[in-house]
């Protein structure tokens, strides 16, 4: 006779993986560190047990009040960031499930107010989005229902976390410059010390490496994230008899602040310089002239895989391990292409097509 309670723990148990490893492969994680037959095993024995989406729905259905709580810390009220919500709330509805949002702030005292207010709905489970890609403490009161955290991990690792992949999405910007000829590349980078700040930093060294440019630091300047801030550093690091050629920018809005600087500096974009940037940030991305080539962060896919996991962790129920230590689940970031990256003047012949 068929099993009516098989869980997460014993796909897991059958098919000899650990229970990340199982909802990232059902969950369709590309970053899942799997190989084909690992993956082709977890469905087989998913399927074999007959455990699947299905059944995860009908108990949520029969058991459970059928909504998700969304802590949104300000993404709410940022349009490029907003697309976390869409994503998590396509995939919420594609799972009979209706998503409730509330917007919070930075502040401990907001966040744990509106965590309570949320819990006080008795939502099933909650997604907790941050602004930027950090490390945080969790509200403790979240220690209690399934949590799964977006564009953040926790300090203990203990909740399942979602976040873009920062090297890897800084690597394919200066590869991009690279691959146009480009040799003297510039950064201007966060001045706070964060995750995105460290990871981006890694893969424009990693990128110089591999096409074996040499790091020189003095071309790596460092201001706050914003606007004035990538102007201020486009100002150093372009204003030096040996300029680069190319300038790999933290975020569109210190991109912003380069064009500016460029401007001021007679340098014409992509002619005398080529830009890249990241985050995607459309409003500022397609507005700028000529058009920014950055790279784009993940949020509809966080939000859709965040809403897969946490179902996963509300099907487990009590058969959760507490002190289960997750993998961070690392969505790729990728390229897009505009107009502001081209050859270096000097060497537009000689750059292959």
């Amino acid at each position: 006779m068929a099993r009516n309670t098989v869980g997460i723990r014993d796909v897991a148990r059958e098919a000899g993986v650990s229970v990340t490893t199982v909802s990232h492969i059902l969950n369709d994680v590309e970053s899942a560190r799997a190989s084909d037959e690992t993956r082709e095993r977890v469905r087989a024995t998913a399927q074999r047990l007959g455990y699947g989406a299905n059944r995860i729905a009908r108990s949520l259905r029969r058991q459970q009040s059928e909504m998700i709580g969304l802590l949104s810390e300000e993404i709410a009220t940022t349009p490029h960031a907003g697309r976390i919500i869409l994503g998590a709330q396509q995939a919420a509805r594609e799972r009979g499930l209706t998503l409730v949002l509330i917007n919070t702030t930075r502040d401990a005292l907001d966040i744990q107010r509106d965590t309570d207010a949320l819990l006080r709905q008795q939502v099933d489970g909650v997604l907790y989005a941050t602004m930027y890609h950090r490390e945080i403490a969790l509200p403790e009161s979240l220690r209690a229902v399934p949590t799964v955290l977006i564009d953040s991990t926790s300090e203990d690792g203990r909740v399942p976390s979602v976040v873009p992949d920062e090297e890897g999405g800084a690597y394919v910007a200066v590869d991009e410059l690279i691959r146009h000829g480009h040799r003297r590349i510039g950064f201007i980078t966060n001045s706070d010390d964060v995750p995105a700040t460290r990871g981006r930093l890694a893969g424009y060294r990693k990128a110089l490496a591999d096409a074996g440019l040499d790091f020189d630091p003095t071309l790596v300047v460092a201001e706050p994230s914003e606007t004035p801030g990538g102007y201020k550093a486009a100002v150093e690091v372009l204003g030096r008899p040996d300029r680069p050629t190319g300038l790999f920018c933290y975020n569109d809005r210190m991109a912003m602040g380069a064009y500016r600087a460029a401007a001021e500096l007679g340098l014409r974009i992509p002619d005398d310089l080529s830009l890249v940037g990241f985050d995607n940030q459309e409003l500022i991305a397609e507005g700028l002239y000529p058009a920014l080539t950055t790279v784009a962060l993940p949020h509809f896919e966080m939000g859709e895989w965040a809403l897969g996991a946490l179902t996963t962790l509300m099907e487990a129920g009590d058969d959760s391990d507490q002190e289960t230590v997750y993998e961070v689940a690392v969505l790729p970031c990728p390229l897009v292409r505009r107009q502001s990256v081209a050859a270096p003047a000097r060497s537009k012949e000689s750059v292959d097509e």
